[in-house]
């Protein structure tokens, strides 16, 4: 290919671009440094290849590409039999330099171009794959918080409507606790006692009322049994002038009453409580 002549500018630009066999890049690279003309013309097209390279990513041909590059270029149909590039004698002239590798590079730049559009449209794909999946996860979030936001809104408008029904809820067999309430006006000795709710006592039993004052032992203020509703009183019992009842107390003693409360008491409340 060099035998004392110039290098084609079609094998410079596939020399450029490395896509000769092994023996056609030796021999041109033996050639190079003999020959200035040659290395003048390699470097212009060196440089045309770079204006197109330039305006595509750089990735690196593999060797699949290269291949079918070549291929490519073997493959393009011609008038007749392939003949070798025609070489021209060394001459001092510059020779104008050829367009007619550029279909060549063109070609080499739209392999290299399609390759990193394939890279990049892998990886934008599984980009969008990973921020579709985080999209899903937040969507999914957001709806759970606004079930439990709607849950709670619903929770709070039964608990604050005010044409809502309040019942309170008690063991229907358990039996309600006996109570009383006594009224006592110590200036006139007047006291008067509501009892409910009382179990019911056989015939020798009674409950009898006490004041309990704040010097001195237990007072009794009047006996009282129950009707059938549990319900029963002491109305105006005589109770001695003056006296300053710190509780009141009821017992169940035999019937008739006593003179001193059989324990336990029963029922009691603290007059200073009641005055509180």
């Amino acid at each position: 290919m060099t035998d004392g002549r110039h290098i084609s500018e079609e094998d410079l630009a596939l020399y450029a671009m490395q896509s000769l066999d092994s023996v056609e890049s030796d021999a041109v690279r033996l050639h190079l440094p003999e020959c200035v003309q040659c290395r003048q013309e390699l470097a212009a097209v060196r440089g045309e290849l770079a204006l197109v390279a330039a305006g595509v990513d750089q990735h690196a041909v593999t060797e699949d590409m290269r291949h079918r590059f070549v291929d490519r270029i073997t493959a393009a149909p011609s008038a007749g039999p392939a003949a070798p590039a025609p070489v021209t004698p060394i001459s001092r002239e510059r020779r104008a330099p050829s367009l007619a590798w550029i279909p060549w590079a063109a070609m080499a730049a739209l392999l290299i171009l399609c390759a990193g559009f394939g890279v990049k449209i892998y990886f934008l794909s599984q980009q969008l794959d990973s921020e579709d999946a985080v999209l899903r996860r937040q969507e999914r979030l957001i709806q759970r918080q606004n079930a439990e936001t709607m849950r709670a809104r619903a929770v709070l408008d039964v608990l604050t409507a005010p044409n809502a029904l309040r019942v309170t809820l008690t063991a229907g067999k358990t039996p309600p606790a006996p109570s009383a309430r006594a009224v006592y006006l110590p200036s006139r000795s007047a006291l008067i006692l509501q009892a409910s709710n009382m179990q019911p006592l056989p015939a020798s039993k009674t409950y009898e009322l006490w004041v309990i004052p704040a010097m001195g032992a237990p007072i009794p203020a009047g006996i009282f049994r129950p009707d059938a509703s549990g319900s029963g009183s002491v109305v105006l019992p005589w109770i001695p002038q003056g006296v300053q009842a710190k509780a009141f107390g009821i017992t169940i003693e035999n019937a008739g009453g006593a003179t001193t409360p059989t324990l336990p008491i029963i029922l009691s409340g603290s007059a200073a409580a009641a005055g509180e």
